[in-house]
């Protein structure tokens, strides 16, 4: 049976559905304290995929994530799910990072966790929305990248088949091997914890979590890397290597005035479509 290393890049994000006045520090960051945090959706789209891949066709699956101690939770979940390893990127030296910082510190650790046939992120994050940390990876790392991922077609040894959202349709494309996948929420459906795997992952913490790390069992340790781990410049990391500056989030929220009601019937749909076009919807 074949082998194929897969890695997926997930991220502790705020929960958008709540922002609110507090959202951001004085200096443009996010208030990561004000906000709720989730494990971004598509990168558990991701995580499926490289879990997908795992099953279909042999392999590992490795998840990567940046953040303070407590995005280590966002890592046991996916250890919850089937993941084989979990790295957490820990340092002060990375706070405050950028689309273009946060693609350079996850490249140089994907460099370091060592050779790989896939990587999977999702297509973006909730809080960010930039939809580049993928592509800039591919970028640095010199592989193909295959983005909006909506299938995998096929693997064959060297070569990997993969069906693609364009916008207007679909189409399917062979890239070589290894290659990075940005997974779109339609892609699948993520499979839900494993009581099994819940009960032989849920000890385990990284380092910096617990007051007493000599306590902390060998088999209770998740990897903890930090900017010297993986050969990371400071210069390159957090605000100094992160031209982007936010100057302000504006919750919007929309309220109805009035509304129509149409019935479910071949004249309520003509007036809904006559309504649409008088209002110049369509």
């Amino acid at each position: 049976m074949s082998f194929y290393r897969s890695i997926v890049l997930v991220k502790q994000t705020p929960n958008t559905s709540t922002v609110t006045e507090n959202a951001l520090n004085a200096d443009g960051t996010i208030n990561r304290a004000a906000l709720p945090t989730v494990l971004n959706p598509e990168d558990l789209n991701a995580l499926e995929a490289a879990l997908e891949v795992k099953d279909r066709f042999g392999g590992s699956v490795t998840v990567i994530s940046m953040g303070p101690p407590q995005a280590a939770e966002i890592l046991r979940e996916a250890l919850y799910r089937g993941a084989d390893r979990a790295i957490l990127i820990c340092d002060r030296a990375v706070a405050g990072s950028d689309v273009l910082a946060t693609s350079y510190i996850l490249s140089q650790a994907i460099k370091k966790a060592g050779e790989f046939d896939f990587i999977f992120c999702g297509r973006q994050a909730i809080d960010g929305d930039t939809g580049q940390t993928g592509p800039e990876c591919a970028q640095r790392l010199g592989v193909p990248q295959v983005s909006y991922m909506v299938q995998i077609v096929d693997v064959d040894g060297k070569k990997a088949t993969l069906r693609r959202a364009t916008g207007s349709g679909w189409e399917t494309v062979t890239a070589s091997l290894p290659l990075l996948a940005s997974v779109l929420s339609e892609t699948n459906e993520p499979r839900p914890f494993a009581a099994i795997k819940v009960m032989r992952h849920k000890h385990k913490r990284v380092p910096s979590e617990v007051a007493d790390r000599a306590a902390l069992a060998p088999e209770d340790r998740l990897e903890e890397w930090t900017c010297a781990d993986i050969d990371a410049d400071p210069a390159r990391c957090g605000l100094n290597g992160s031209p982007t500056k936010v100057v302000d989030a504006i919750p919007i929220v929309l309220k109805k005035s009035e509304y129509k009601e149409f019935e479910p019937t071949l004249e309520g749909m003509k007036a809904l479509v006559a309504e649409l076009v008088e209002e110049r919807a369509l």
